[in-house]
This record gives C-alpha cells, sequence and structure tokens, in this order.
C-alpha cells in the first residue's frame, strides 16, 4: 500500500508543452507513471510524444481518460487559476511543482478550496513519488521533478519541506536497502495545500508505512504541530531533522516560508518539539537515515 498515489493512478499534465512540463512528463512516463493525459489551452487535439492525448481544458482531459490526479508545470502568474481549474474539475489530487506563486494567489486559492474534496500539494514542492513494485521500482507512480531512479519500493514514509532534502533521505535509504512506501515533497512556501501534519496522519493510518522521516526547516509552527499529534497519537517510529539551525533571526534562507520573525519558528523550537515528541532528531542531514533505523 501507500498514500496519495498507486501504480494505477492515473494523472494528467497541467503545462504539458512547456519545456520544463514535457521533460518531466517523459521522466514520468519512463518511470512507468500512468500519465494519461495533457492539457495546454489551444494545443487540444494534439499527441504528446505521440501517445499522449492533450485537451483544452481540465474536465475534458478528465471525462476522456479518467484521469485523477494533475501535476502543475504552469508558469507562477497562471498558476493558481491551474489549480482551481483542478478543483473546479474535481480532481482528486492536484500537486502544484511551480514556484513564485504570489502569496496573495495562494490565500484566495486556500479560501476558494474550503470545503472541497481536492487535496493540494505543494506549490513549490517536488511532488510525491510511490516506488515501484518490482526491483527497479518500474511501474510506480512519480507526480513532479524527483529523480526516479532513487526510490527503492519498501516501507518507509518521507515528507519534507524541502526537496533537495527529500531525495538526501530517499537516497540515503536506498543505499542501506531500505525502501519507501510514498515520499512527499509538501513545499516551502507560507500557504501551501497540504502539511506536515496531514501527510503524518496518513502514514500512520497506512499499515504498509512501518516507520517515518520528517524533514522540517525554520519557519512556521507546522512541525511543532505535527510533533504535538505525533507525541499522543502516532504509533510509528519517527525520525526528524530541521534546516536552518544556523540562520541569524529574520533571515530568509531560500524558501518563502523559512523565515523565523517575532522569536516564533525557531530550529531550536522545532527540535524541542521533536526531543518532548520522542522523535529522533538527526543532528545533521547526513544521518537521517541513520538516525530512523536506529529507532526501528
Amino acid at each position: 500500500m501507500s498514500i496519495l498515489v498507486t501504480p494505477q493512478t492515473r494523472v494528467l499534465i497541467q503545462g504539458i508543452t512547456g519545456g520544463f512540463g514535457a521533460r518531466h512528463t517523459q521522466l514520468s512516463l519512463a518511470y512507468g507513471t500512468q500519465v494519461v493525459a495533457g492539457v495546454t489551452p489551444g494545443k487540444g487535439g494534439q499527441l504528446f510524444e505521440n501517445k499522449v492525448p492533450i485537451f483544452d481544458t481540465v474536465v475534458q482531459a478528465m471525462k476522456e481518460t479518467g484521469a485523477t490526479a494533475s501535476a502543475i508545470f504552469v508558469p507562477p502568474a497562471f498558476a493558481a487559476d491551474a489549480i482551481l481549474e483542478g478543483v473546479d474539475a474535481g480532481l482528486d489530487l492536484v500537486v502544484c511543482i511551480t514556484e513564485g506563486i504570489p502569496v496573495n494567489d495562494m490565500v484566495k486559492v486556500k479560501r476558494a478550496m474550503a470545503g472541497k474534496p481536492t487535496r493540494l500539494i505543494g506549490p513549490n514542492c517536488p511532488g510525491v513519488v510511490t516506488p515501484g513494485a518490482d526491483k527497479d521500482s518500474q511501474g510506480g507512480c512519480r507526480i513532479g521533478i524527483s529523480p526516479g531512479y532513487i526510490h527503492k519500493p519498501g516501507h518507509i514514509g518521507v515528507v519534507s519541506r524541502s526537496g533537495t532534502l527529500t531525495y538526501e533521505a530517499v537516497w540515503q535509504l536506498t543505499c542501506r536497502g531500505v525502501g519507501q512506501s510514498t515520499c512527499v515533497g509538501i513545499g516551502g512556501d507560507p500557504v501551501n495545500g497540504t502539511s506536515h501534519l496531514d501527510v503524518i496522519k496518513m502514514f500512520n493510518a497506512d499499515p504498509d508505512t512501518h516507520g517515518i522521516i520528517m524533514i522540517g526547516e525554520i519557519g512556521g509552527s507546522a512541525e511543532e504541530e505535527a510533533a504535538a499529534w505525533i507525541r499522543s497519537n502516532c504509533r510509528k517510529p519517527v525520525a526528524g531533522f530541521i534546516a536552518g539551525a544556523t540562520a541569524p533571526p529574520g533571515r530568509r534562507m531560500g524558501h518563502a516560508g523559512a523565515i523565523v520573525s517575532g522569536g516564533k519558528g525557531t530550529a531550536a523550537a522545532k527540535i524541542a518539539a521533536f526531543k518532548e515528541a520522542g522523535i529522533g532528531v538527526a543532528p545533521t542531514p547526513s544521518e537521517m537515515a541513520e538516525t530512523l533505523l536506529k529507532l526501528m
């Protein structure tokens, strides 16, 4: 089992004809992902790679192909509308890769999504990977930009605000012969669709996930909220890492959401919350997998 996506998930790509979207569509197809449609307004009726039909709208793509999830590779100025098109069409999952979407746009998106069944991952995220069932992970589901070859099917769930640290944790596990159930990059923007806590709850409920790596960073309180829930409810071993421990107060580090203000969101506070919750804290990024394996 897995969370969010399976090898049977039927995926459409919003922005499939752009350079970035096209390249990662090719990589997802090579990974075994069931990419069944693309959406680019004005390009309807064409074929991508002579096999994936392109439609003008998400509604048309869903009706013709049965797609239930999308990846968004649309420029920042249009990405919020692309998200809402997926929501209005009733997709189960929308994964927005786009970086640099104005915060005000995302506030409007969050308000418009209230009460709707669609789950949003991102924006500004690497996406979701459920590794395939065979030894080379072929036949899995890759939505986004994560390098497929580093993944191995198994029983560890990974959730992270940082794309690069997601890859690092996955590669450390794979190099030790330890596979993953699903790997989720939730993105580092201050307003996003899915939190650490949302993903932790899904991993906790998934019988095929036996352990969890949770990667956070300075800024906000999402990691502390997840830690509080883990302390009282999580039945599985969790290892964590917080990036940005050496960041000067008030300095934004990489992600738009990684800024400490008003004394809140510090690395020290998050690490303390992790320890209080019984989460194994990796002292450096290179020790994330080892920290979890020691707990297990």
